[in-house]
Formats: structure tokens, C-alpha cells, sequence
């Protein structure tokens, strides 16, 4: 089983999404070495930018094959190969509604063009994959007839589209069932998501017999967008004991890449990479996944596997477990009593629809158990902000570290991250800024707003933590610092 990535070129026709260069290259870098078989780094005819994008990106040398789109004109293909891709990609309309409407041929003319076209890529490239765009609305005889031409042209693969995503499952298996003896070519598929079908019709058409899926990370695409590449790869290799090839462990890091590039966030109850794919908050299920990870996750898909963490989060659904867990975590051993105490007074926070932090806790159980106030690492003891319509946002920080004043400063996109990126620069040990949320709690322009922020050490760990207050960069700042202060207190012995 094979895996084609079209993130950069299907998954950038999504609107709103232009990725830069920089990032194009990144992201083809990422893929590549998460063992995508073939890379679609564009359409190379569109215009003169895409053309030089993807002569970069087949340029350097990665391991997966590039490849470049083309329709089904010598003058598509030649830009195709004046890029220097391994893989040209092309297309024609097979669908009548698309025959008519889109490029006035009949099946005649198609079928013609498809020999050609495909034997004249065949002529100057070892590997060429045909698509009959709309094949799931095509007649299946014609299908048949334009497929099998093809791939008697010299078509190395054959992709069958669901372009507008309106086939189910069922049909899927029926498709590719009836096309694998009848093609002679391995058999590919595209589908789209318009009904949130594109990962389980992916799935089918490998069941029916096809050899390679075409997806993209997060889904993006045109419309509804596309397979997912996490959900389409851990069902093959987790459920159906398929082999892709790809270094399943990469999965999270390159959805939060092409999430940050995209400025599309990732919803926290996505499948295999959501925040909350391996969180639990419900009492039953922390106990049981304290005791044994596989009562309430699959088991055959692990958080490690996709390269992920199981957390413990806490809510009005929280367990005795799960808290006595996280206060152990930072040394802390109340008594069955004060668990109660410290569990009730979470769950009458959670009750008035506030989110309750890993900082709450920790608060809530020191004042409960007669604590005094923990040391802090990290003291901010002042932030300064330069910003403005022609001036780059700088923040410096002065705090003091582990008993010693440091005083770090730094630049940033905007005031928040400026200050962010600066206290990350005094900090005793190294953090990711994971999440961060900022909301509202009063109206007017003098609202007070409420900042919630979590880090990852380098061991995986996540704390998050939480500020208030009138001005969003010290409310951030402070944010910024309990959590880190939190990974600091899990630190001690």
C-alpha cells in the first residue's frame, strides 16, 4: 500500500489557504520523511509562481517522488516536465455532466485524448498516473473503456476520483471491485469529503482491491476537503493490519505543521490527532486507563504510536483517580478527606462553566492541605512593550530566576508573542507553547480578559494555567509563567 499526499496542491485549493514557499518546502520535507510514497507539489502550468514552486520543490531531492498536475494538454505536461518532477499527474473529465458542461468532448474524444496524452508523457517520464475526474458519476462501461486506455498508453497508476464527494462506502466497493480485473494498472483513489465519507470510502476502495490512497494532512482540500492522512493510515495499519510505510509516530507533529501554516486549527476532538483523542476526564474512564490503557482507548492505537500523549484533564466528570494522579504527579499526597474537599471544590468551579486548569488544582489542593504558598521558579517583576503601526513589536522582561534577576528581550508578530517569546528566553528549562485561548469575561472595550495557555516540556509532559486581567499581554505574560512554574514544581523530589 502506497500513500499520495496532495496537501500542496489539492489541500491548498482551500479557501482562504496559501501557503509560502518557505512552508511549501517544509511541509514536503515533513512528508517525505514521514514516509509519503508520492508528493503533488502543484500544477505547474497554472501560473509562472506555481511552475517555480515546484521546480524547487522536485529539486531537492526527497525522498518521496514529486509530482506535478497536468490536464490533459502537451503544454501542461511540458511544464510538468521543464519542473523536473518524477510523477506527472493527469487529468480529464469522464462524468457527462462534466464532458458537457466543462470540456465539450464526447467519450470518443476522450478516450483519443487519453491515449495521447498519456503516451506522450510515457515518452519522456518512466511513471505517469491517469485520473478520470468524476469517475463515481461516470457510467461505469465508460469508466471501464477510458481506464483500460490508459493504462494501455502507458499509465503506471489509475485514480479513480470521487470528486465531489458522493459515493458511500458500499458503492466504493463495488467500483473498484468492478474495475480492478478489467484495468490493467494498479488503481488509485481521491475522495472528498462533501458528506464526511472521504476517509471511509478511501478505506473500501483499499478493501476492493485499490493499491494506493491519495490524501492530505487535516483533511484540507477544495469544499469539505479530503482523506485525512492520520485517519485513512492508522485505519490500514491499526484495524486492517495494512502496512503504508509511513512512520506512524509523526502523525501529530506534521498536522499541528500544516495546521500552523494553514491557519486552520485542528478541532480538539479530531481523531488520531485532536487534543483530546487520548484525554480523559470522566471518573470511570481515568480509573480505567490508569489501571489499564486499553478499557477506554482502542488499544491497537496507542497515543505513542501517532505521536501523542494520554492526558488527564479535569472538569465536573472528574474521578478520585485521576486527581490523586495529577497531585501525586507534583508530589502532593492528601488524605481520602481532603481528596474530597480539593474534588468538590473543582467540580463547583467546573458547574459555573469555567475550565479548571492544572494551576486551579494545584491551588485549590495547597489551600486545602494547609499549604503555604510554593516557591516560584519564575518571578516576573516587570514587562516593558514597544508596538505600533511602523514599529516591530519588542517586549523585554526582567524576572527573577532560581534567586538571580535575568533580563531577556525579543521580537515577535504581535505584543503577546513578543512578551511570550521572551520569557521563553530566561526560562530554566525548555518549554512549547502548545495551546492558547483568550476570552472575554466582561463586554466593552475595558472587557477583562481571561487567558489560558499550555506548555510541553521536553518529556511530553503538559501543564496549562490560566490569567485575568484588563491588559490581554500581562494577562498572557502571567499565564505564560504559571504554567511553566507548574512544569518547574513537577520537577522537584
Amino acid at each position: 500500500m502506497t500513500v499520495f499526499d496532495t496537501t500542496l496542491r489539492d489541500g491548498e485549493q482551500t479557501p482562504g489557504v496559501s501557503f509560502r514557499q518557505d512552508h511549501k518546502f517544509a511541509i514536503a520535507t515533513q512528508l517525505s520523511e514521514a514516509g509519503v510514497h508520492a508528493i503533488e507539489a502543484g500544477f505547474p502550468a497554472s501560473s509562472p509562481a506555481e511552475f517555480e514552486s515546484v521546480k524547487a520543490i522536485a529539486s531537492m531531492n526527497l525522498k518521496a517522488d514529486v509530482c506535478g498536475l497536468a490536464r490533459m494538454l502537451k503544454g501542461d505536461v511540458d511544464a510538468c516536465l521543464d519542473a523536473g518532477v518524477d510523477l506527472v499527474h493527469v487529468f480529464i473529465p469522464t462524468s457527462e455532466i462534466q464532458r458537457v458542461h466543462t470540456i465539450r468532448k464526447s467519450p470518443e474524444e476522450v478516450v483519443a485524448t487519453t491515449r495521447e496524452i498519456v503516451g506522450y508523457v510515457r515518452g519522456h517520464r518512466d511513471k505517469c498516473m491517469f485520473s478520470a475526474m468524476d469517475a463515481t458519476r461516470t457510467e461505469l462501461p465508460f469508466l471501464i473503456e477510458v481506464s483500460r486506455a490508459a493504462a494501455e498508453a502507458g499509465a503506471t497508476i489509475v485514480n479513480v476520483p470521487d470528486t465531489v464527494g458522493v459515493f458511500t462506502p458500499t458503492k466504493m466497493l463495488d467500483l473498484i471491485g468492478a474495475l480492478v480485473p478489467e484495468v490493467p494498472a494498479p488503481l488509485d483513489v481521491h475522495c472528498h469529503n462533501d458528506f464526511g465519507l472521504a476517509v471511509a470510502n478511501t478505506v473500501a476502495a483499499v478493501e476492493a482491491g485499490a493499491s494506493q490512497v491519495q490524501v492530505t494532512v487535516n483533511g484540507i482540500g477544495e469544499r469539505a476537503g479530503n482523506a485525512d492522512i492520520a485517519q485513512t493510515v492508522m485505519i490500514l495499519e491499526a484495524i486492517y493490519g495494512i502496512s503504508t510505510g509511513i512512520e506512524t509516530p509523526r502523525l501529530v507533529e506534521t498536522s499541528r505543521l500544516v495546521s500552523r501554516y494553514s491557519g486552520i486549527a485542528i478541532p480538539p476532538n479530531t481523531p488520531i490527532v485532536g487534543d483530546n483523542a487520548f484525554s480523559h476526564e470522566s471518573g470511570i474512564h481515568s480509573h480505567g486507563v490508569l489501571a489499564n490503557a486499553a478499557t477506554f482507548e482502542p488499544g491497537i492505537m496507542t497515543p505513542e504510536m501517532v505521536g501523542h500523549r494520554r492526558r488527564l484533564t479535569l472538569g465536573k466528570h472528574v474521578g478520585r483517580h485521576a486527581v490523586r494522579q495529577m497531585l501525586a504527579d507534583v508530589h502532593l499526597d492528601p488524605s481520602d478527606a481532603e481528596l474530597d474537599r480539593v474534588i468538590e471544590k473543582i467540580k463547583a468551579i467546573a458547574n459555573r462553566g469555567k475550565r479548571v486548569t492544572d494551576a486551579d488544582l494545584y491551588e485549590i489542593a495547597e489551600t486545602v492541605l494547609g499549604l503555604e504558598g510554593v516557591q516560584k521558579r519564575v518571578d516576573v517583576r516587570d514587562i516593558a512593550i514597544m508596538t505600533g503601526t511602523h514599529t516591530i513589536p519588542t517586549a523585554s522582561v526582567r524576572a527573577v530566576v532560581d534567586g538571580a534577576e535575568r533580563v531577556a528581550a525579543c521580537t515577535g508578530n504581535g505584543p503577546v508573542d513578543a512578551a511570550i517569546r521572551a520569557i521563553g528566553k530566561i526560562v530554566p528549562l525548555p518549554v512549547t507553547l502548545k495551546e492558547y485561548g483568550i476570552e472575554a469575561i466582561s463586554g466593552g472595550s475595558d472587557a477583562i480578559a481571561h487567558v489560558t495557555i499550555a506548555v510541553e516540556d521536553e518529556r511530553g509532559r503538559i501543564f496549562d494555567a490560566s490569567s485575568s486581567g484588563d491588559d490581554v499581554v500581562l494577562a498572557s505574560a502571567e499565564a505564560m509563567v504559571n504554567a511553566i512554574n507548574l512544569l518547574s514544581r513537577a520537577d522537584k523530589k
